[in-house]
């Protein structure tokens, strides 16, 4: 099997600049609103990523998008709920995922999802946005539409409070907009051979949540608002597109991935282990397994699972990147090195695998796995701006190889993408005087200083 991920190309450093400043927006949204939301975490996993962006691609595909161009962000909240931020970003949450039941509901969020996109609900709202370029346009809808959905500080780096006035101006979807948005993912499912009889029973799910209480409901209802007469609207939508006799295994196998991986990290690794048959040899029961067992901890059984997934997927760089994290938080770290080495040789290019190489080589604590360290984050680095545990990684390479100016900067990076903007502040300035007037580590330091400021100001 060949590797599984195409080259991904490092942007501009106009581009990043671009960027970072998006995310120092992001930071100054959490002092605008009025209201503050409970702390959330962006979950990041490069097998569960892989495998939804596999179950987006047809979907894009038929909506004549680029699947390269999207993204899909898993949010760690219990609650049902699915949402698009900007035209490049599908925010779902942990608990949506582990509640559907197939691939073709899964591909039926992500249609409705992608449909905002195609259908340009999102430019309508870039409104409000005008004066802040286009960069921080695309920021400032991500921080709102976060804000809405009861999103809080990320823990790859976001942000942002809940206010109602966000809520009402940046994601009220009329109902137009959702009429329009499941028309047109019926449509696309059924270009891509899914079934869209999914997306009512995706809404079928929902049933019964209009009934509750505003505190009580899910998220999704109170931002897509569902109706009988919506469902019925759907369920016509389904006999007007039929799609009959579909293979959908391989759509079916990349979610269980997902789902699989998912609940075997946030579900209790005894449940886990009780769901998952001894005798079930197949890729998702051996991962799972694995999983269950390192939580428990029980790395002699989790390693013993994981060698036979490798086994039987020899090339599978999600296989020897979890074998990786294993030996590395069994803190058998040579041999998490070897592991996540491997990883890299079959993904060269994917920044999660790299930095969790580039985690394995500090741990050595040798100058040349320093070395080699700090090459691999600083590779990540460039493909991933909203990262805090890869900044925290970065800062200590830097610090470790006498290059205190970047550790500096690496470290108020940190600080200002989750929101902590008077540390930041503090770092920048170190690292201010220590880089050279006018190089671009020394702009991005006085950037967050900037933000600092405004930040100080808005209090």
């Amino acid at each position: 099997m060949t590797a599984l991920f195409q080259r991904l190309r490092a942007p501009s450093m106009a581009a990043g600049r671009a960027f970072f400043a998006r995310v120092l927006l992001l930071a100054l949204l959490a002092l605008t609103f009025a209201a503050p939301a409970k702390a959330q975490t962006l979950i990041r996993d490069a097998e569960i990523e892989y495998s939804l962006r596999q179950l987006m691609r047809p979907i894009a595909a038929a909506a004549g998008l680029n699947a390269n161009s999207l993204r899909v962000v898993i949010v760690k909240d219990n609650s049902l709920n699915a949402f698009v931020a900007d035209n490049e970003s599908i925010f779902l949450h942990s608990g949506l995922i582990l509640k559907l039941d197939s691939a073709a509901e899964m591909q039926a969020v992500l249609s409705h999802e992608i449909a905002h996109i195609a259908n340009g609900h999102i430019a309508r709202r870039q409104v409000n946005a005008k004066t802040a370029g286009n960069a921080a346009k695309i920021g400032t809808l991500l921080g709102m539409a976060l804000a809405a959905s009861g999103n809080g500080a990320a823990g790859s780096g976001i942000a942002a409070g809940s206010a109602s006035s966000s809520q009402r101006v940046f994601f009220g979807h009329t109902r137009a907009e959702e009429s329009a948005a499941d028309q047109s993912g019926a449509r696309y499912m059924a270009r891509a051979g899914v079934s869209p009889q999914a997306m009512a029973d995706v809404l079928d799910i929902f049933r019964g949540q209009e009934a509750l209480i505003g505190g009580r409901q899910d998220p999704y209802v109170r931002t897509h608002p569902l109706s009988a007469e919506r469902l019925r609207r759907v369920k016509g939508y389904a006999a007007a597109y039929p799609v009959d006799g579909a293979d959908t295994s391989t759509a079916d196998y990349w979610f269980a991935r997902a789902r699989g991986k998912l609940g075997a990290f946030l579900q209790n690794p005894s449940f886990t282990l009780r769901k998952v048959g001894k005798k079930d040899q197949s890729d998702v029961a051996l991962m799972r397994r694995a999983v269950a067992y390192h939580r428990k901890p029980d790395a002699k059984n989790a390693l013993r699972e994981i060698n036979a997934l490798m086994a039987k997927r020899p090339k599978d760089p999600f296989a020897h990147e979890l074998k990786g994290q294993i030996l590395l938080e069994s803190r058998q770290f040579g041999a998490a090195v070897n592991a996540y080495a491997n990883a890299v040789n079959l993904s060269p290019n994917h920044p999660l695998i790299l930095g969790g190489y580039g985690r394995a080589l500090l741990a050595l604590k040798t100058a040349d796995g320093n070395k080699r360290a700090l090459s691999a984050l600083q590779k990540a680095r460039s493909r991933d701006f909203l990262n805090p545990g890869l900044l925290r990684d970065l800062a200590v390479a830097y610090a470790r190889s006498g290059q205190n100016g970047q550790a500096s900067l690496a470290t108020a990076e940190r600080y200002a993408i989750t929101g902590r903007l008077k540390d930041a502040a503090v770092h920048a300035k170190r690292a201010s005087d220590l880089l050279p007037n006018g190089s671009p580590g020394w702009r991005r330091a006085q950037d967050i200083l900037a933000a600092a400021k405004t930040a100080g100001t808005r209090r």
